[in-house]
């Protein structure tokens, strides 16, 4: 399944304006309800996270950890991931399980939904 992308300014600035913002070490996640359709995610990467070949490989860690986790993002969400330094140290499995982690508990991912901790992955 293709994950669903923000790409527009302005649902950037929705989704920071209107969200519920977790912070953890690796990223800040900021997710948003709208009105029906497929969970939308948007990743971005300041400056702080280092160069753009950094900025380049942290986006590309939380995309990767987003996707197996896409299917069970109830509808209607829209979901903004914004990597920090110690994202580039992390591997991508902990990236995944730290998403699963985060997102159980914004209640976008229903407790009894698939889990990656019994090995689905």
């Amino acid at each position: 399944m293709r994950v669903q992308r923000l790409t527009r300014r302005a649902d950037f600035e929705r989704v920071r304006s209107e969200g519920q913002a977790h912070g953890t070490p690796l990223f800040v996640i900021v997710a948003a309800r709208r009105d029906g359709g497929p969970p939308r995610v948007g990743v971005a990467a300041g400056k702080r996270v280092g160069g753009a070949a950094q900025r380049n490989r942290a986006k590309r860690l939380l995309r990767e950890g987003i996707r197996p986790l896409y299917a069970s993002i109830a509808p209607g969400w829209d979901l903004l991931l914004m990597a920090r330094g110690a994202v580039l140290e992390a591997s991508s499995a902990q990236v995944t399980a730290k998403l699963d982690q985060v997102l159980r508990k914004m209640s976008v991912i229903a407790p009894q939904s698939r889990s990656i901790d019994r090995g689905d992955l």
